[in-house]
């Protein structure tokens, strides 16, 4: 897919959503195609202060390597914290700044005070679902968990773009992938436009020109944030 037409003229770009949708293995992959275009540097941010468990910071290594600058603060046990120097990078022109945001509304807060710069024009912000989470299943349960990360994080809804993140891990099957592809635009489509999907990469081939699956570009997921045992 041509993911550079969709964000060009944008350096800025947050991923927001419910615990479990899927938005740091998406935002860990998008920052290494932002490295992948080597015309800017990129710095990411992972902003979770809610949990411990399948957070991007724990792929720094695997970023490092790539040439990208992995920022986050260290946890004391469950005491919030926020990582410095968002603001420099949301600033600098000649960096992409990539936000990866704590689940829910509770971790949402942790970009209010960036809502001026998240919500100019050189921002984009992504919203991960999955149809098959309880929170994506009906438009209503989008909608109540939808407003009130956006009423905490103050992003303008119409700085939101929807991505459908059907991913169920490693044992994800092309047919999964259709079904909840299907499942999400009956859900959502009447409402918001779906902006591209992502899909495992080893199936990205399967898919991509089945009739089954709705009319969204594709970007292929690399998997970083597995349970132990498949790794």
């Amino acid at each position: 897919m041509d993911i550079q037409a969709l964000t060009g003229g944008h350096k800025n770009f947050v991923f927001i959503g419910e615990s479990g949708s899927g938005k740091s293995e998406l935002a860990l992959n998008f920052a290494l195609w932002l490295q992948k275009l080597n015309d800017k540097k990129v710095h990411f941010f992972d902003m979770d202060m809610t949990k411990p468990l399948f957070r991007s910071r724990d792929r720094e290594k695997e970023l490092a390597a790539e040439g990208i600058r992995a920022r986050y603060e260290t946890q004391f046990m469950d005491a919030p914290t926020l990582v410095g120097g968002v603001t420099p990078s949301l600033k600098d022109s000649s960096v992409y700044s990539v936000l990866d945001v704590g689940g829910d509304y509770i971790g949402a807060r942790s970009i209010g005070g960036f809502a001026g710069l998240l919500n100019s024009d050189d921002a984009m912000a992504f919203y991960a679902l999955n149809a098959f989470r309880p929170w994506c299943d009906s438009i209503e349960h989008i909608d109540g968990t939808l407003g009130k990360i956006l009423g905490v994080s103050h992003i303008s809804l119409n700085k939101l773009h929807m991505i459908n993140n059907t991913n169920c891990g490693p044992d994800t099957t092309a047919e999964d992938f259709l079904e909840g592809s299907a499942r999400l635009a009956d859900i959502l489509e009447p409402h918001a436009k779906i902006c591209f999907s992502t899909v495992r990469e080893d199936l990205y081939e399967h898919v991509k020109g089945e009739r089954a699956h709705p009319v969204f570009p594709l970007f292929p997921l690399k998997l970083f944030l597995t349970e132990p045992w498949y790794e």
